[in-house]
């Protein structure tokens, strides 16, 4: 039995990617600000600098020390023949989590489970974070990770998903998601919501628009989301202030809870902008749980 990963650092707004294979890019976002670094054995690393990146990312685990807990790694997908190798590179060096790509279900987190237990030396402690939308079959698995083992995020993926289906482009002339990929982020968060972890947002490969960026933090922070992945530094800040709370939406959060607590039994009581019922009490302790992250 596979028992509740350690949370150490746990706060989740930003998640910055670094390719395993350049020494500088690793060095300059674990310098960052990120809440967590993800070291990328996947996308970003040709096939033959595969072995050279696996050693750069364990000798960066080890370097780090204590602090590798917000350092985690994107493995290769189950069945792509990397996988093993992989974890047979990093897992001694203690890495504070798993990201999994082109996950198309639970299945897949079950199975990445029993491949961990094999190479952890304290079975079930490293939390995996699923990547979920970057396939056809994929989407349609986006309801059945409630309950996996060690399941501590899902994020969603467009690029990947686009050439799954054949796609020509994943967006429109203005920019925004084409209908097919706003599915894609919809059905992440419903998944996510029903597995009982949080949800994150998609990469925004343009990493000069920062405005562009703040403006889609923002709107999807609204929609349910609690972080995003960056692809650069200059990112980060602009993550974190959009998935920051802010004083105004604290105090109101403080008061709808005083206010139920001075009224145990009520359903509905009178705020100072309208009713509110207990839908509204839980949206304030969510976010003044994320306070503590």
């Amino acid at each position: 039995m596979s028992r509740t990963p350690n949370r150490a650092h746990a706060r989740i707004r930003s998640w910055l990617f670094a390719p395993g294979d350049s020494p500088r890019k690793i060095e300059k976002a674990i310098a960052s600000a990120a809440d967590r670094v993800i070291l990328d054995l996947e996308d970003s690393v040709a096939p033959e600098a595969k072995p050279e990146a696996r050693r750069m990312v364990a000798d960066a685990l080890a370097e780090a020390g204590e602090g590798r807990s917000r350092i985690w790694v994107r493995v290769n997908p189950l069945g792509s023949g990397h996988v093993d190798e992989d974890l047979a590179a990093i897992m001694p060096a203690r890495p504070g989590g798993i990201m999994l790509p082109k996950s198309e279900s639970g299945i897949d987190i079950e199975n990445l489970n029993k491949l961990l237990l094999f190479h952890e030396n304290d079975p079930g402690s490293t939390p995996v974070h699923a990547l979920v939308t970057e396939t056809a079959a994929a989407m349609f698995g986006t309801g059945s990770y409630r309950g996996a083992p060690r399941l501590a995020a899902m994020s969603w993926g467009a690029e990947d998903l686009a050439d799954s289906i054949g796609a020509l482009a994943n967006t429109g002339a203005d920019g925004r998601y084409r209908p097919t990929y706003e599915l894609a982020r919809s059905l992440c968060l419903l998944g996510a919501a029903a597995a009982g972890v949080p949800a994150i947002e998609t990469i925004m490969g343009d990493f000069r628009d920062l405005a562009g960026l703040k403006a889609r933090a923002e709107m999807v922070r609204r929609d349910g989301f609690r972080g995003m992945l960056a692809i650069h530094p200059d990112q980060v800040p602009v993550i974190n202030a959009a998935f920051t709370p802010g004083a105004d939406e604290v105090a109101e959060a403080r008061e709808i809870v005083r206010l139920f607590a001075e009224n145990p039994g009520a359903g509905t009581i009178a705020g100072p902008r309208g009713m509110l019922d207990r839908p509204h009490l839980s949206r304030a302790q969510q976010l003044l749980a994320q306070l503590d992250e």
